[in-house]
């Protein structure tokens, strides 16, 4: 949780308190209602304001945020999830399937975190295992052939880096689905909205257009892992996320994504309604201009939005040291 976020619930509960109490008691108490909501809008503008690295960590993994499922179940009607890899088990940490998106058949692929302390064992904290890659593969293929465009949604810590996954192939299964979705006919649509954790999220998020929420993240390493390895000291995540340049305005600027949405103040736990529509009308606008796209075209434009992500500067004394 953000810092000053406890105070701003405490408040924001003492606000609906009063307010129900006055209608109860049909009590006019609108000068003390307003005096309380002109401080939370305060601290709400303090709070959030302007974000660190680190904060927007914890703004992505607050466990109130919409999930994959609540996204489909905004954006799409008849959704229909399947099951399984048809080679070892079914993997709850991803979900996926046929829906309709704008009455237009699509597949959603995603993984998927819980609200609760049980929901996320069950769901490995949406961490998937090789199964869930090689399920999320097998709707892509399926969606290829029969035409299908794909949206798939982020949310991920990583993969899970369990003995049983590693026995399974886990890097395996991540790199077929790069090699395989780098090769889809139809379009693909990715929507980071939370965590983009590693090669856990880069194995669904190989598409043509790549946009990210306000505040999720996205990064080869989390700020723990990056900490523990260059400081031997989890504690510095704060350092780590600032150097990992894993907020989407730093991943615009370096070309991995290529729209930023804008969340309400607060994130968008705070309006899901209002975010599911925001995103709708991204996707209709990017899902329009992509379907005009032969097959050839989205293959080339594919291979060259991954070639161009990216940003070096050469130092000047530098190549004169090596030409010497």
């Amino acid at each position: 949780m953000v810092d000053g976020e406890k105070q701003l619930e405490h408040l924001e509960r003492k606000i609906k308190d009063l307010q129900a109490f006055a209608r109860e008691q049909e009590i006019n108490l609108n000068s003390e209602i307003r005096s309380l909501e002109e401080k939370a809008q305060a601290i709400r503008q303090e709070i959030y304001s302007n974000l660190s690295p680190w904060q927007r960590v914890k703004m992505a993994r607050n466990m109130k945020r919409p999930t994959t499922l609540d996204y489909i179940n905004m954006l799409c009607t008849d959704f229909m999830e399947m099951h399984g890899d048809r080679l070892f088990s079914d993997d709850p940490a991803i979900i996926g399937g046929i829906a309709r998106f704008e009455q237009e058949p699509v597949t959603v692929i995603g993984h998927q975190k819980g609200r609760s302390t049980r929901d996320n064992i069950a769901r490995n904290f949406g961490m998937p295992h090789p199964e869930g890659y090689r399920k999320a593969l097998r709707l892509m293929e399926q969606a290829d052939k029969f035409g299908r465009p794909i949206i798939s949604f982020i949310d991920t810590p990583g993969a899970y880096p369990g003995l049983g996954a590693e026995e399974r192939g886990q890097g395996e299964a991540i790199a077929r689905n790069l090699r395989d979705m780098s090769r889809l006919r139809v379009p693909m649509l990715v929507v980071v909205t939370g965590e983009g954790g590693s090669g856990g999220a880069l194995a669904l998020a190989c598409g043509d257009w790549t946009g990210m929420f306000e505040n999720a993240v996205y990064s080869v390493i989390s700020p723990e892992g990056c900490a523990s390895i260059l400081w031997k000291d989890p504690g510095k995540a704060p350092e780590a996320a600032e150097s990992l340049k894993l907020t989407a305005e730093d991943l615009k600027k370096a070309g991995v994504i290529d729209a930023i949405i804008d969340e309400p103040r607060g994130g968008c736990q705070q309006d899901p309604a209002a975010m599911g529509e925001k995103l709708r009308e991204q996707i209709k606008i990017v899902l329009s201009d992509l379907k005009q796209k032969d097959h050839s075209e989205l293959l080339q434009r594919r291979w060259e939005r991954i070639n161009r992500i990216g940003v070096w500067t050469e130092m000047e004394n530098k190549k004169q040291e090596i030409s010497q």
